[in-house]
């Protein structure tokens, strides 16, 4: 007897096309029976040892979140409840060319410093990997949810050159370009980078487009962070689109948003690029969270020149008045290019985690409120936050634009992405909201997009960017990952106030036919594994 049967589930299968109400039959992992309308037919219902009884709920794929930052919340935290209670079955990590693998003791030590705003330093953790494919091994010991994993171009280029402005000579790009065959060998599914972070930001667009033709050749694709998300950020775009297509690669772009003043109401210039591509046999997609503000590091604001070298130099730069005087007339006045090229907008800086305790009165707060309360110009508050947190502060940015944000996610070439950070006080409610904020806020209350269509861009359409040949849909034969959710009640429960809050509406969710929530709380089921890229 079967392991599992899903009665009377109406059933959105990923594909966009109308639902449909069956019994699903689960075994092994898989489904290995769609029973379609079988009460009302008469026929002879499926049996299983354990019965769940789907009325009134919709049965779709797990939720395949194309821009996560859980590289270490998926070893530290068994729980996972962020994304496994969102309906999230399969996260990509690696993103924004910053992670932990490939890495020798020296480039580990500079990266943990360098994104620790992102993921914690990771001192309690035993990091004793150092390649790609230990890193996914070390995933293949117990998981929440899937996970999938992109080389990182800048840790990489750390490696490789260091952390240093200038060109790659010939023997390191040859260096670089074996690390990343070798981490797509290894089960990476492509490239990631973050041209607006060191020391990706470093490398020129040959050098990227060298990288990307051997993506292409193991069948990867390459995402970026690109450029710019202010000014300049459709010729940022545009950039992307040339350089990849040059290359012959597929395109992914990151939380392709527009933001800042300048791109309010610009979603339909992006658009109208991408389909031209789209339309003359360019190979794109994107994601995209639908929120407004982003979240990265204070750090990241700073302009490039004075993060070259890595954390300790930066940090020197900071603590010497002269060049600090510097570093404020290119993010007040001349907009670095850190910040997009925009002068920032003290305003719109809000201080949503530090890692130094003494420092934990100014979360919650913008920059600005922060520095008025103590008398001093925002500069002199970021300042002392970037030295005395060690760079490790996070931030939100209430730079974007609802218009846009819709706008974009009804594209054809869209999927979801949460580009969740999880570490914090307040971090960004997009972690803990994405997948349920898309569901109940911008189908159900909105009516953007169909639930069909939602479902579709959630979950086949990404599992197709990654080349995955069985999940993303539900079908007879395809691995078990399923979400069971209510659609007129799921909800995010998150908000900037209460960032960590679970959603509602989703009892029940499934990896590799195990149940990792059930009744609306999360099990002690450890299913997820590294996913790895499917040989070309």
């Amino acid at each position: 007897m079967e392991q599992l049967v899903i009665r009377d589930a109406d059933v959105v299968d990923g594909s966009g096309a109308d639902s449909y109400r069956a019994d699903v039959v689960v075994d092994g992992g898989r489904i290995v029976s769609i029973v379609k309308e079988a009460a009302a037919a008469g026929c002879q219902r499926p049996r299983a040892r354990r019965e769940l009884d789907a009325e009134g709920l919709v049965l779709a794929p797990g939720f395949i979140d194309m821009h996560a930052h859980s590289d270490l919340a998926l070893l530290r935290d068994p729980d996972h409840s962020a994304k496994a209670a969102q309906g999230v079955t399969l996260e990509v990590v690696g993103q924004d060319g910053l992670s932990y693998a490939p890495v020798d003791d020296r480039t580990l030590e500079e990266v943990r410093r360098a994104i620790t705003g992102w993921n914690g330093y990771g001192d309690d953790l035993d990091m004793d990997w150092r390649t790609v494919g230990e890193y996914l091994e070390r995933l293949d010991r117990g998981i929440a949810v899937n996970a999938a994993y992109l080389v990182p171009q800048g840790t990489v280029r750390a490696l490789a050159v260091g952390w240093e402005d200038r060109p790659a000579t010939p023997a390191e790009l040859d260096r670089m370009r074996h690390l990343v065959a070798q981490g797509l060998e290894q089960g990476a599914v492509g490239l990631s980078s973050g041209l607006t972070y060191t020391p990706g930001m470093y490398a020129a667009d040959a050098e990227l487009s060298v990288l990307c033709r051997v993506v292409a050749e193991y069948g990867g694709y390459y995402c970026p962070h690109h450029r710019s998300y202010g000014a300049g950020a459709l010729e940022a775009y545009a950039e992307m689109v040339a350089l990849t297509r040059e290359a012959g690669c597929p395109l992914h772009l990151a939380h392709a948003t527009l933001n800042f003043g300048v791109n309010k109401g610009r979603a339909p210039e992006l658009l109208a690029l991408l389909d031209k591509a789209l339309d003359s046999g360019a190979d794109i997609t994107l994601d995209t969270y639908p929120y407004t503000p982003g979240s990265t590091t204070l750090a990241a604001l700073l302009p490039s020149w004075a993060s070259e070298g890595g954390p300790e130099r930066v940090l020197a730069r900071l603590t010497d008045p002269a060049t600090a005087a510097r570093i404020r007339h290119d993010l007040e006045v001349a907009g670095a290019d850190g910040c997009h090229g925009v002068p920032v907008e003290w305003e719109t800086i809000e201080i949503s985690g530090v890692t130094a305790p003494a420092l934990a009165d100014h979360v919650g707060r913008t920059v600005r409120e922060s520095a008025d309360l103590r008398g001093e110009s925002p500069w002199t508050t970021a300042r002392r936050l970037l030295v005395e947190d060690r760079l490790g502060t996070t931030i939100l940015q209430h730079v974007g634009h609802e218009e846009n944000v819709r706008t974009i996610m009804r594209h054809r070439a869209h999927t979801g992405g949460s580009d969740g950070i999880l570490r914090g006080a307040k971090p960004h409610p997009r972690a803990y909201g994405t997948f349920p904020r898309y569901l109940g806020h911008y189908v159900r209350e909105l009516g953007v997009l169909t639930l069909e269509e939602c479902v579709a861009h959630l979950t086949a359409r990404p599992a197709a960017r990654l080349r995955l040949p069985d999940r993303g849909l539900v079908r007879e034969g395809y691995r078990a990952d399923l979400v069971l959710f209510d659609p007129r009640t799921v909800s995010p429960g998150a908000t900037f106030a209460e960032p960590r809050t679970l959603p509602t509406g989703i009892p029940y969710v499934l990896v590799d036919g195990r149940f990792v929530m059930e009744d609306g709380r999360r099990t002690d089921v450890l299913a997820g594994r590294a996913v790895r890229r499917t040989p070309v």
